[in-house]
């Protein structure tokens, strides 16, 4: 992995642990449903952040929470993603 890549990999995780912050009330009401949005990387380039939560097909009543950093422009970054079930 580049210094590059890592940095994206970082502000993934990052993202992912904000967008995961939410109760589990909040996350529901927002599924599905996603986000573009222009950030900066710690080094000063600029990123897309890519947000999405989606329901899960197993288990069912989950909540995939995905999050994807990418160079502006580019297909492909780094991405991380979380499963949140339903509290019992």
């Amino acid at each position: 992995m580049t210094a590059a890549s890592d940095e994206l990999s970082d502000m993934a995780i990052e993202e992912l642990d904000a967008a995961c912050a939410l109760d589990w009330a909040e996350m529901k009401a927002v599924t599905p449903w996603g986000d573009i949005f222009t950030g900066f990387a710690p080094s000063g380039r600029e990123v897309e952040v890519e947000r999405r939560y989606l329901w899960a097909h197993q288990p069912e009543g989950a909540i995939t929470v995905e999050v994807e950093v990418r160079d502006m422009g580019a297909r492909t970054g780094a991405e991380a993603k979380a499963l949140i079930t339903p509290p019992k």
